[in-house]
């Protein structure tokens, strides 16, 4: 705990060294799509397939880009793929 005064009040203040930026709300694998798709880990021919996007800017030209999202249904390996 840090103290911080303010004035004449003494406030209680939590330090937060490293904070979590990432939020698990649900796991459950059934949300995604079973695909052919053979792992480069263990040769699995079976893997969950998402999409997501990607943007950004690079002198004044705004891109933006389709990454494949892939993980493997036995080994639990992930890999992707830039579209």
């Amino acid at each position: 705990m840090i103290h911080a005064n303010a004035g004449m009040q003494s406030k209680k203040v939590k330090k937060i060294e490293h904070p979590s930026l990432v939020y698990v709300v649900d796991s459950s694998k059934d949300k995604y799509v079973k695909v052919s798709q053979e792992c480069p880990k263990c040769g699995y021919k079976e893997a969950f397939h998402w999409f997501s996007v990607v943007s950004g800017e690079h002198a004044g030209v705004r891109r933006e880009r389709t990454i494949e999202h892939f993980k493997c249904t036995k080994c639990s390996h992930t890999w992707t793929k830039a579209s």
